[in-house]
């Protein structure tokens, strides 16, 4: 089967912070995408592609903008119906919103409910791959991988692990979460589009003896991905340095358990020392630059320009419930101000620069499929990726149709779009060349 999508193009073919901007994308003004099989076929110029695909009709999207797939690098889904809960800080925001809610996944049909809304949420943004927390109930994850297979995505999930510093009704044991993951890995991981995260919460809540449950189902099953949190919050750090007195900082906690490693994703990581970001750097980490949530709670400030220094793989993560809104477009606008904050905080060593509009639609398009190691199948559109992709709506509203009028050149543009765009922008988003709403 072969599809024609007309518009304007865009995708990256490298960092444009560590590349020459110029090289590190292609552009067409008006441009033809070509989907066979539900994977790319060819993307270029309209003009001298259209003549070789006569025989078939074109999908016409002119004065629109098609990028690949947004992809989220760090959201929870069982936290889908408490965002905008009234902030406090990390810890506290646990106790009294995060495990009540989470409570109510070990129910099969509830997931289900949440999950169908959830994956809808998604898509109505455009975003096309995620990296999601369950709750600590395998339920949870199979009601997740069941609504996203539905939907034919391209999905990372895993059940939380956590045995300690958290309600009973919540805890399981370094044993039973070992038990309950395998199984899940076993079903579900390389399944269609579906892959698995092994997923303990965060050092505080799981006991070094679950660690090394962790760490032994990534030796079984090396494929897997190891997803989560990191240095998010200056009263988490306290707390880590009180359990676990023996490790030089946070990083090494989970080091020392053998779960720094390619293929794992840590989530947050504000406040990182340059030991940690070589750590994370020598072991082909990916950090998730989640802005919504680290503002929301009053976290603090990601520091990109050190991810770059020490050339880790950095992707875009919603956050969601802590983060505030589905939407990549509207993190990139919080990325942005994140970026501008850190100049009243000078660091030694840092020049904070404003974050380039290239280098934040990379970060939520080829950049997070990088951070995901998923970029040989998504990402672009190179031949023979998987088509995921958004059609952008350039006159959804009125005042970003008419702040596009005054621009002059494509970087403008971007800029416009990524500070003015909201849920209304997204037109369409397509799965392996089908629209997906």
């Amino acid at each position: 089967m072969i599809q024609l999508y007309r518009a304007s193009i865009l995708h990256f073919v490298s960092n444009p912070s560590q590349t020459e901007k110029e090289s590190s994308y292609e552009y067409w003004e008006d441009g033809l995408l070509v989907v066979k099989n539900g994977k790319v076929e060819k993307v270029g110029k309209y003009s001298k592609l259209v003549s070789d695909y006569d025989a078939f009709a074109v999908t016409d999207y002119s004065g629109k903008l098609i990028l690949p797939g947004f992809i989220d690098t760090h959201i929870h889904f069982p936290q889908t119906e408490m965002i905008a809960s009234f902030g406090a800080e990390l810890l506290d925001w646990l106790n009294t919103y995060t495990f009540p809610t989470e409570k109510q996944f070990g129910n099969k049909s509830y997931a289900e409910k949440i999950a169908k809304f959830f994956i809808r949420q998604l898509l109505l943004q455009g975003t096309t791959t995620a990296l999601v927390f369950g709750s600590v109930h395998k339920e949870s994850v199979d009601a997740f991988f069941e609504q996203a297979q539905k939907h034919k995505l391209r999905m990372i999930a895993g059940k939380v692990m956590m045995d300690r510093n958290a309600p009973d009704y919540l805890l399981d044991t370094p044993e039973s979460s070992y038990a309950d993951s395998k199984e899940l890995i076993e079903k579900w991981h390389g399944k269609d589009r579906l892959l698995y995260a092994v997923t303990p919460r965060f050092a505080p809540t799981s006991s070094k003896e679950q660690l090394a449950k962790a760490k032994q189902l990534l030796e079984e099953y090396p494929e897997v991905y190891l997803h989560t949190h990191l240095s998010e919050n200056h009263g988490e750090l306290a707390w880590v340095k009180e359990l676990y007195p023996d490790a030089d900082n946070y990083l090494d906690v989970y080091n020392k358990a053998g779960l720094v490693r390619s293929k794992s994703v840590f989530a947050h990581s504000i406040y990182l020392s340059e030991t940690e970001w070589s750590t994370l750097h020598n072991h082909d980490c990916s950090v998730a630059f989640c802005p919504t949530s680290n503002l929301f709670l009053g976290s603090g400030l990601f520091n990109i320009q050190a991810a770059n220094k020490h050339k880790v793989r950095v992707g875009m993560g919603t956050d969601v419930g802590a983060g505030t809104s589905f939407s990549i477009l509207e993190t990139l606008q919080e990325a942005y101000k994140v970026n501008q904050l850190r100049k009243a905080f000078p660091e030694e060593g840092y020049e904070h620069e404003p974050l380039d509009t290239l280098e934040a639609f990379y970060l939520a398009t080829l950049g997070g499929a990088k951070a995901l190691h998923l970029d040989h199948v998504i990402g672009n559109f190179e031949k023979g990726k998987e088509a995921d992709f958004v059609v952008l709506d350039l006159a959804s509203s009125e005042l970003l149709e008419f702040r596009l009028n005054q621009c002059k050149s494509l970087e403008e543009k971007l800029f416009v779009i990524q500070m003015l765009s909201d849920s209304r922008t997204i037109e369409q988003t397509y799965i392996l060349g089908q629209p997906a709403l």
